[in-house]
């Protein structure tokens, strides 16, 4: 009976170990989890600007000025890092009213037909140095396109307005062929389109 009864105990006190065990590797594992962040597009903290060669003798510079996402960080799983964006395409602007219509027309982006691009990021490799790279789904022009974006934190820490923030910045560079845009009627230093991105995210 002496044996049953210890036997009975080694038994409840492995289960209870166990029961903790997991509870412990829960709560580590909900402790992990990425924080979720809001790209501050309301107070003009975040931008998508975009850089092309104009026939070999300067640039145009442009931005969209309409666009939303969200992030999530965590400092101690960066691979974890995940993006998405959405762009509507006709906020396109160049501080030049007639050829940000040509941008948009049917010529280039068409806009009427395709409203809006989208990013959703599908992995991230770490390099150090608060850098690495951005991998994901760009769909721009009714192409959907995997791109790479090397991308550096700026910082991240509380506001003055009890909030906590994270910035980064990141950029590359698009064949506009790619994404069905027919550039062959211009030289070819246009066939190439630099794009920039930078934002601060709240922490929801």
């Amino acid at each position: 009976m002496l044996k049953k009864t210890a036997l009975a105990t080694a038994l409840i006190a492995t289960a209870l170990i166990a029961t903790a065990l997991i509870a412990t590797a829960l709560a580590g594992a909900s402790q992990a989890q990425a924080d979720d962040y809001v790209i501050d597009t309301e107070g003009q903290h975040a931008f998508i600007q975009f850089k092309i060669n104009h026939l070999g003798y300067s640039y145009i510079l442009g931005n969209f000025e309409e666009f939303s996402g969200q992030f999530s960080y965590d400092p101690e799983d960066l691979e974890a890092a995940s993006v998405e964006m959405e762009v509507q395409v006709d906020s396109l602007t160049t501080n030049h009213a007639e050829r940000d219509k040509h941008f948009i027309s049917s010529d280039f982006l068409d806009a009427g037909e395709y409203p809006t691009a989208t990013f959703v990021s599908t992995g991230f490799t770490p390099n150090g140095d608060d850098e690495g790279v951005l991998t994901g789904d760009l769909t721009l022009h009714g192409e959907t396109r995997e791109i790479e974006m090397p991308v550096t934190l700026m910082g991240e820490g509380e506001d003055p307005w009890g909030g906590y923030r994270a910035g980064f910045e990141g950029s590359t560079l698009l064949t506009l062929a790619d994404f069905g845009i027919d550039m062959s009627d211009f030289p070819e230093v246009m066939h190439e389109l630099e794009l920039y991105v930078t934002f601060e995210g709240v922490r929801q």
